[in-house]
C-alpha cells in the first residue's frame, strides 16, 4: 500500500510544481524570487505528504 503513497506523492509533487511555474509566470515573479517561492511550496507541500503518510499508515 506504501508503493501507490509514494507513486501518488511524486505525481501530486509533479503536478504542484508545475503549477507554481504557471503561477510564477503568470505574475511575472522575477528570477531570483522564483527559487524562494519554489522552495517553500515544495517544503510546505513534502511536510504535508509526510505527515498525511504517518497519519494514514501509522494510525
Amino acid at each position: 500500500m506504501a508503493i501507490p503513497f509514494f507513486l501518488f506523492s511524486i505525481f501530486y509533487l509533479f503536478m504542484i510544481n508545475t503549477m507554481t511555474n504557471s503561477l510564477c509566470i503568470q505574475k511575472e515573479i522575477p528570477e531570483e524570487r522564483r527559487s524562494k517561492v519554489f522552495r517553500t511550496i515544495n517544503v510546505l507541500i513534502t511536510i504535508l505528504l509526510t505527515s498525511s503518510y504517518f497519519r494514514i499508515f501509522l494510525t
